[in-house]
């Protein structure tokens, strides 16, 4: 008999959520990670008061009311709603782009007028199909918008020219012909009061947890614990890049407490010009409208990803699709393991995309 029926690899929230509802049907679980503290990148640390998001801001939203009413569960959400800042040489416009970005760029007071000026641009640029983010980008909101507010944000962040991305990536931004604010489309957002750290600890509740413990570098000692592996870390790395690696897009935090109780007014403000040399900067105590006497603010840095560094987004072209679905056959054949999550499936995930997989992965729903 080995000592649990589940060792689960990754302390985030897919692995939290498994690890949970495995417990519940008396299914007996330890959760490990290689880092030394729980939630994955949802990680919130205090300092000077405030639940600084570590790994970059995270804020849930969903349409899925099982999802919700499950969160609500760990913890009590606040009213917190996205409506970053574009920052382009110190001009500010309204995101998502809205009749306040339209006034603000054109000076347009209408819906009507806001449309007929995309239109407009949109003629002139001679844009029938789009074959790249350029050309969707400027279908969707003209080459104004496009020029100052999408090309430098959007290089900075892919590190290639807009001319070289797909026309996919663009295709859901959000566009309003309406006053409206609210960066997400979705009936439930907020922030977890307390942090996020604490939702994923009362997730863990009563579950056996071991971090700073590698998976990788002790996998037959950990194997012979128990009966099944879920894997939520890299899955090139669970074979040993044996096919190659996976490519991604990092990211870089410079985080600092700055003596003084308001930096910029607002949670993210996005520095959509090339020459900023970061994305965005976030104030991490406006999720939670706090009032502290300091601030804590985090300058973010887009960066090609390289082993050693951390994986955020995984780069869903033609290439790394064709590697992946390589990795899942070797990973079909794998007897005891399975796996899960962002890196575990090399995917995209929203939290509650991830939220309601992991539940599915445990027959949950």
């Amino acid at each position: 008999m080995k000592e649990y029926d589940y060792l689960i690899v990754g302390a985030g929230l897919y692995g939290a959520v498994f690890a949970h509802e495995m417990t519940k049907q008396g299914i007996k679980c330890l959760v490990i990670d290689k880092r030394p503290n729980i939630a994955g990148n949802v990680y919130t640390e205090e300092i000077e008061g405030i639940n600084v998001h570590v790994y970059g801001a995270h804020i849930f939203h969903t349409n899925n009311r099982k999802v919700w009413e499950y969160v609500n569960q760990f913890a009590e959400f606040n009213r917190f709603t996205n409506s970053p800042v574009a920052n382009f040489h110190g001009e500010l416009y309204s995101l998502p782009f809205n009749m306040y970005t339209f006034n603000k760029m054109w000076g347009v007071v209408t819906p009507e007028e806001a449309a007929e000026k995309i239109e407009e641009q949109r003629k002139a640029a001679g844009i029938t199909e789009p074959k790249n983010l350029e050309e969707q980008a400027i279908s969707l909101v003209g080459t104004d918008i496009y020029e100052k507010l999408i090309k430098g944000y959007t290089e900075k962040q892919w590190g290639r020219p807009c001319t070289e991305l797909p026309s996919f990536i663009i295709k859901r931004l959000p566009v309003r012909l309406t006053f409206d604010n609210n960066y997400f489309n979705a009936l439930y957002q907020g922030i977890p009061m307390g942090g996020y750290t604490k939702m994923v600890a009362n997730m863990l509740d009563g579950i056996d947890v071991r971090l700073n413990t590698d998976y990788l570098q002790n996998k037959e000692e950990m194997d012979a614990m128990a009966d099944k592996v879920l894997y939520t870390g890299p899955i090139d790395a669970y074979f040993g890049y044996s096919l190659g690696n996976l490519e991604y897009r990092s990211v870089r935090f410079e985080t600092e407490v700055l003596d003084k109780p308001n930096f910029q007014g607002n949670a993210a403000v996005n520095y959509t010009d090339r020459e900023t040399p970061w994305t965005r900067i976030i104030e991490h105590k406006w999720f939670e409208f706090g009032t502290q006497p300091k601030t804590v603010i985090s300058r973010e840095y887009s960066s090609e990803w390289k082993p050693g560094d951390e994986p955020y987004y995984p780069v869903n072209d033609e290439k790394n699709s064709k590697l992946y679905n390589a990795y899942k056959e070797l990973a079909a054949k794998e007897k005891n393991a399975i796996f899960g999550g962002r890196l575990g499936e090399y995917k995209y995930y929203d939290m509650d995309a991830v939220i309601e997989a992991a539940i599915k992965k445990s027959k949950g729903f």
